[in-house]
């Protein structure tokens, strides 16, 4: 059992920056893949970035590439997402999730979500 929790998020302006952040208590989080995940309200949740146990390995959407940055530190079981560039279609709701695989994830541990929000 993993228990994610966010920090982070909240208001800016377009071509401004926030970062986000998913920590867990358990020590075995450091081998679990973490991904960020959004959702605007009457749509479907979208894959944001994603990272290996190690952090060797992430993967993007194409929509964020370039302007969002996923790295996670294992010795503070965290994960960060780093938005740079933000747009108003960022907006949305930010979640968290842990798969034990990163080639074949299913999430099975989602953080509380955290609000998102960027005026033009």
């Amino acid at each position: 059992q993993v228990q994610l929790v966010q920090s982070g998020g909240g208001l800016v302006q377009a071509g401004g920056s926030l970062r986000l952040s998913c920590a867990a208590s358990e020590r075995t989080f450091s081998n679990y893949a973490v991904g960020w995940f959004r959702q605007e309200p009457g749509k479907e949740r979208e894959f944001v970035a994603s990272i290996n146990w190690s952090g060797g390995s992430t993967y993007y959407a194409d929509s964020v590439k370039g302007r969002f940055t996923i790295s996670r530190d294992n010795a503070k079981n965290t994960v960060s997402l780093q938005m740079n560039s933000l747009k108003p279609e960022d907006t949305a709701v930010y979640y968290c999730a842990a798969a034990p695989s990163y080639y074949d994830p299913r999430w099975d541990y989602w953080g509380q979500g955290t609000q998102v929000t960027v005026s033009s």
